[in-house]
């Protein structure tokens, strides 16, 4: 398949470094700015770059897009390819609110194409394994306790580049957590996860005087059957820390994003790292558009999240007055 990548920053890089080694041509590489485009296309070996999406979507030779932009152009890049009959990959999140995500899910619907939302936290054969566990029934999940930790006061990612957009808290990072606990949570039966969600409390910081967004948040979920989901992520702390504990009736589970290892009472095991998380997303995706099915992290799939986003949103709002946010306009309406 020709793939049209769209973006360069840290998530277009691992993708382009990933597809080298899938059976799948570097076609077209669509940037902000020509001049660091054309390197980088040139770089990993695309054989055409371009700033004018349109024009990419246009192009009859490319198969498939890979959306890896700055979270709140997803939506609408998403559905334009959609729109023109291309399956998509997106970077996490789908949206940055929940009508946006319905719009995106509802097109891929529309249009009859292949929708998959990279959601890494759900891939790898430790965690698919213990999903499929508390799936049979022969674990039950009692606690999930999700954290993402980081120091960033000035708007500059994981590429160490200063960037012309800034990130958000809640729709990115815990985004990740949230999904990944639904998904343990329910034995990836997210189908049913509205159903099961007793209560949602959330909890988010002020708006903080240098980068203008909430820099703190926690969310706790109740479930119908007596579990607990906690979710903490904070962009003002010192130590660097990004794990998922699950704790079940057997056994409890430390999935350290960092460091690449899983923790258990029988010790520590080194598990699949996140570029290979975002590699098995990628080839499900290539495989869910070559056999006509749903992808196994679908655009409907990641609703349930969503759809909890949105109520700590909704919080948030109450408390502090409805605006828009750096990274995060209002949606139209």
């Amino acid at each position: 398949m020709n793939v049209c990548m769209v973006g360069h920053g840290m998530m277009g890089t691992w993708h382009s470094q990933n597809l080298k080694r899938m059976d799948c041509r570097l076609h077209t590489l669509v940037g902000a700015l020509p001049e660091p485009t054309a390197a980088f296309a040139a770089e990993h070996g695309y054989v055409k770059w371009t700033t004018d999406y349109a024009s990419a979507l246009r192009d009859p030779e490319v198969d498939v897009v890979f959306v890896a932009t700055p979270s709140e152009v997803h939506a609408a890049q998403s559905i334009a390819a959609l729109e023109r009959g291309k399956p998509v990959l997106s970077e996490i999140p789908i949206a940055m609110n929940l009508a946006d995500a319905e719009k995106v899910v509802a097109t891929a619907r529309r249009q009859d194409r292949v929708l998959a939302v990279c959601h890494p936290r759900r891939f790898g054969a430790e965690r698919e394994a213990l999903c499929q566990r508390v799936h049979t029934g022969s674990e039950r999940v009692r606690l999930i306790d999700c954290r993402f930790f980081i120091h960033r006061l000035s708007n500059v990612g994981a590429t160490g580049i200063k960037r012309e957009w800034t990130d958000n808290l809640l729709w990115h990072h815990v985004t990740h957590l949230i999904d990944f606990g639904l998904w343990m949570l329910t034995g990836g039966e997210l189908a049913g996860a509205d159903r099961r969600i007793h209560s949602v409390r959330s909890s988010m910081s002020v708006i903080h005087q240098t980068t203008g967004i909430p820099m703190d948040a926690a969310l706790l979920v109740e479930t119908t059957e007596d579990q607990l989901f906690v979710s903490t992520a904070s962009y003002h702390s010192r130590a660097w820390i990004y794990d998922l504990l699950v704790v079940t009736d057997w056994d409890t589970y430390r999935f350290d994003e960092l460091k690449g290892t899983l923790t258990t009472g029988d010790g520590e095991i080194a598990v699949t790292p996140q570029q290979e998380q975002c590699a098995m997303a990628a080839r499900d995706f290539f495989a869910a558009v070559r056999e006509r099915r749903e992808p196994a992290v679908s655009g409907a799939s990641v609703l349930p999240a969503m759809r909890i986003l949105e109520r700590a949103q909704e919080e948030w709002d109450r408390r502090h007055g409805r605006r828009s946010l750096p990274g995060r306009p209002l949606p139209a309406g």
